[in-house]
């Protein structure tokens, strides 16, 4: 299976073969896998060992379950909760800045001349904070780097949920793990009940993204509307997408 990001996964068994994108720094690659690895929140690889695979890096992961195609309910809770644990865990490796605006860069550079103007409006009117990992104003703490429900997992139905997916784990501004699921409420994806949900979870486990109350909005605004045209540049025909966009420029 290819994932958008280019990676590649192999199930065998129990195990997972990941050979990861294209361009991967082995370095910072190894430094994520250690930090998973003393992690309570992170899921633990099979090694830390990286294998050469031709000009590209496979790493070996326990097989997980993740979230099954529409549950009857999501847990956004959880979510929160592991969010919030992650922003206060200390590692004891030197972790690179987290991924998100490299990846911001990615999806603006690859939009092509067929894309939507609305999506091309929207990204140049994204402020600073969009394309830098953190600030010296702001919390530093590990970051996730590419949070979506997608990335939660358990070892089975009775286990706690894990994040899985550290390719653009790193060191930076927390409020980075809040952005999608910020953008997609604002662009009407997400309902208003799991969005509270979410971030009262988040806030009641002592998150540093945000303050203990309060709107949270002027702090996750710039993150989420990153997100917002990011996921856009991705899915030119989703309609809510493409209207967050046009409403970022009227």
């Amino acid at each position: 299976m290819q994932t958008r990001s280019g990676a590649e996964i192999v199930v065998d068994g129990d195990a997972v073969y990941k050979l990861h994108r294209p361009g991967t720094d082995p370095v910072q690659l190894a430094t994520r896998l250690r930090c998973a690895a003393e992690s309570r929140v992170l899921l633990s690889p099979l090694s830390t060992a990286l294998e050469e695979v031709g000009d590209r890096w496979r790493t070996f992961w326990p097989r997980v379950k993740t979230i099954a195609p529409k549950p009857e309910c999501l847990p956004w809770a959880d979510a929160g909760e592991l969010l919030a644990r992650l922003h206060r865990e200390r590692s004891s490796v030197q972790l690179p800045p987290h991924g998100w605006p490299q990846r911001l860069r990615r999806a603006i550079d690859a939009l092509d001349d067929e894309s939507d103007d609305a999506v091309r409006r929207a990204a140049s009117t994204l402020p600073d904070a969009a394309f830098h990992a953190g600030s010296a104003e702001r919390p530093e703490t590990v970051v996730h780097g590419d949070f979506h429900l997608g990335q939660l997992g358990q070892r089975d139905a009775t286990a706690p949920w894990l994040l899985i997916d550290v390719d653009d784990l790193g060191i930076g501004d927390p409020a980075w793990d809040l952005a999608r699921p910020a953008g997609f409420w604002a662009a009407g994806l997400i309902p208003d009940e799991d969005w509270t949900t979410f971030v009262d979870a988040y806030r009641y486990a002592d998150g540093l993204a945000l303050p203990p109350d309060g709107d949270p909005w002027p702090i996750l605004d710039p993150f989420a509307r990153a997100a917002v045209v990011q996921a856009a540049a991705h899915n030119p025909d989703d309609e809510l997408l493409l209207a967050a966009c046009v409403r970022m420029t009227s």
